[in-house]
């Protein structure tokens, strides 16, 4: 159980380091994470600077590296600037990298697995695929996928491509492990071979969800199928606009570390805050 977290920033926009180290404490001991993300999408990394990732890392790390995995996002559509926030990530500490497609520039499969390569040659951390086709333009092919599971340093993907059969097909034939990248298949994901979930909704459920994934392996499939079922307005609430704009929404509703955003995103206006109250409640979270 992984959380892709947010990046809680003041009222100023700056980071808020403080609130960082808060929340990834609250994330790992009341929402029974077992690794966070930091520096993902949901952390809003195309809008903070490498300084601001270094000492993120190295805040999330103080605060919960002795008890959980900290995962650092380092994807980018430049290959070099993604070769030196790995290296960044791997001198703060980090215990692993997420790599993202590259977005807009739409590479071929050759040219993506060479930046896929290039990167993970470049630490000596393992390296998480990050297949997510509706967000870049461009999907990592399964046959570039089993490809690249020969390189010792890439052991998974974090798959939101949402195609059961691709993931499947690759699961049959290689050893890389998949984490759900997509919340509303959480559930069907661990029924295909997935290993677990990196979470947008784990911010505000993720004792639930590790709930759902210790039934699930245990066999009480009538019990993962039930929280699957209870947790469908949380799914639905925190995406309706940005999963990071709604999860800092979410935050603020529960009292804990989140602020604002960073252009070009906008924060929820008070109708989605209001919608939001009503679908976290729908789905049992508990509120102040």
């Amino acid at each position: 159980m992984m959380t892709a977290m947010i990046t809680p920033m003041t009222s100023d926009g700056a980071v808020d380091y403080d609130g960082a180290a808060r929340l990834a404490i609250y994330l790992v001991d009341d929402m029974r994470n077992e690794g966070l993300v930091v520096n993902g999408t949901t952390g809003e990394a195309p809008t903070t600077t490498g300084e601001e990732k270094r000492q993120l890392i190295r805040v999330v790390l103080d605060a919960v590296g002795d008890r959980a995995t900290v995962v650092a996002g380092v994807g980018t559509n430049i290959t070099a600037h993604t070769i030196e926030l790995a290296r960044q990530a791997e001198d703060a500490g980090a215990h692993g990298l997420l790599v993202v497609t590259p977005y807009y520039s739409k590479p071929a499969q050759d040219a993506l697995a060479a930046h896929f390569t290039a990167v993970a040659d470049s630490t000596g951390l393992p390296v998480l695929i990050y297949d997510i086709p509706g967000r870049t333009g461009a999907e990592v092919t399964s046959e570039t996928l089993a490809k690249l599971a020969g390189h010792p340093r890439i052991i998974g993907v974090k798959d939101a491509k949402d195609r059961p059969g691709a993931t499947s097909w690759v699961l049959a034939r290689t050893d890389l492990v998949f984490y759900c990248g997509t919340d509303m298949l959480n559930l069907p994901w661990l029924s295909l071979g997935a290993a677990g979930f990196i979470s947008v909704v784990g911010h505000v459920v993720g004792d639930r969800l590790s709930e759902m994934i210790e039934a699930f392996g245990a066999g009480r499939n009538a019990a993962a199928l039930r929280i699957h079922q209870d947790l469908l307005p949380v799914y639905t609430g925190l995406f309706r606009n940005q999963g990071a704009v709604m999860t800092k929404a979410a935050m603020d509703l529960l009292g804990l570390p989140g602020g604002g955003v960073r252009g070009p995103l906008l924060p929820a206006n008070d109708a989605e805050r209001r919608q939001l109250r009503e679908d976290l409640i729908a789905g049992g979270v508990k509120l102040p």
